[in-house]
């Protein structure tokens, strides 16, 4: 069986979980969310892989642009990605990507970004399936009268991300 190497890292604004497969970041999430076991299921299954604790140089790197990015030195990352996910997550996380940093937009506009202006629930599963938080940047996905909803690092989490945007200017 192939092997997804993991590391946890802990920051003052979360506890995420890393993991790398095969020279690519497969996983940059929550350590501690309630769908971290079909996250974590799903990214085995599709890479038909097993989690070892172990570092490399991709979690290395993502660990410091990370760092970057709280710091407010770095508005993109650049990692090699490897998304885990149907093809219909992987078209709405690749939308995602596209939105820029310190915008904001709602799963509505981002159904229609898709070109399926009528799959916002989907929209939305999707966005909570993301196993590449922060670096696939499902916090800038706002509720339809800009309320903030639905985020795996929590909702007090999701606003001060959303902050640490708006008030750097790099």
């Amino acid at each position: 069986m192939n092997t997804i190497n993991i590391q946890y890292y802990k920051h003052p604004y979360a506890e995420f979980i890393l993991g790398s497969y095969q020279g690519k970041l497969c996983l940059c999430d929550f350590r501690y969310r309630k769908m971290r076991s079909a996250v974590d299921e799903r990214i085995k299954r599709i890479l038909n892989a097993d989690f070892v604790e172990k570092s490399d140089d991709v979690l290395a790197a993502t660990q410091a642009q990370l760092e970057e990015y709280f710091l407010g030195e770095r508005k993109t990352f650049d990692l090699p990605l490897l998304l885990a996910g149907t093809d219909f997550q992987r078209s709405v996380w690749s939308a995602l990507s596209n939105i820029q940093y310190g915008d904001r937009v709602t799963y509505q506009e981002l159904a229609v970004s898709i070109g399926n202006e009528a799959a916002v629930r989907a929209v939305g599963n999707a966005n909570g399936a993301n196993g590449l938080a922060i670096i696939i940047p499902c916090h800038r996905v706002i509720g339809t009268q800009g309320e903030l909803i639905g985020y795996g690092g929590g909702l007090s989490l999701k606003k001060r991300l959303l902050e640490l945007e708006q008030n750097l200017f790099i």
